[in-house]
């Protein structure tokens, strides 16, 4: 029953609305989490202390960490192996371009394939920047996210790459999120108009709240 369900595209597109609802839900947690570097160096690294001791004693130390890697990873992966098959079929379905030059669809829309991209190789690249160390600027050093955190936008190339990655989070999330209502059963002829203003809301909320970080570093807010 499970690949009947998989192998259709109604299967594959409920795939993608719930994994991307799973990785909204993250990103909503994880701006409120980067606005604390706001309240200065202790609170910031008390926070990212904290994730890693959540659930303690039950859970051992970074175990509900890892957790939650997990499952984003399922998430994400099922995100992108859904959205190309579903492209590819959507291809194959239609082998000759349209008669129609003139894009009917939003710009929204017409960027997601492309937005996707961006924020694949951004998460990897933001893995080994904060998470690893691996491509960090300034001397990572491990339990001192606040200090690693102003390395990354004390350079052009850190504050660019992030922010591109962010405007890029915004436009899917505005797209992604009213697509995913309609996916699964929400979306209606009289909620439409207010599902495509929370995606809206959501997608400005989340564009400002993690451009505020390397803007805040680049005006001396955050020193």
């Amino acid at each position: 029953m499970a690949r009947t369900v998989w192998d259709s595209t109604v299967g594959k597109k409920t795939v993608m609305a719930v994994s991307g609802l799973v990785m909204l839900l993250y990103l909503v947690a994880h701006m409120i989490g980067n606005l604390k570097i706001f309240f200065g160096t202790e609170e910031f690294n008390h926070y990212a202390h904290w994730l890693r001791t959540v659930g303690e004693p039950f859970m051992h130390y970074e175990w509900t960490l890892w957790l939650i890697r997990v499952v984003l990873v399922v998430a994400v992966v099922a995100h992108a192996v859904s959205a190309y098959q579903l492209s590819r079929r959507d291809i194959k379905a239609r082998p000759s371009k349209y008669v129609h030059k003139k894009p009917r669809s939003s710009y929204a829309t017409r960027t997601m394939r492309w937005g996707g991209i961006i924020l694949a190789l951004f998460i990897v690249w933001h893995i080994l920047d904060l998470t690893t160390g691996t491509v960090h600027s300034g001397g990572f050093e491990t339990g001192k996210p606040y200090q690693n955190v102003l390395d990354t936008f004390s350079t052009w190339y850190g504050n660019v790459i992030y922010i591109v990655a962010v405007l890029a989070v915004g436009m899917h999330v505005r797209h992604g999120f009213w697509s995913a209502a309609q996916t699964l059963g929400a979306g209606s002829r009289t909620r439409d108009r207010a599902l495509k203003t929370v995606a809206n809301v959501l997608a400005l909320l989340l564009t400002a709240g993690f451009v505020a970080v390397p803007v805040g570093v680049m005006t001396g807010v955050v020193s």
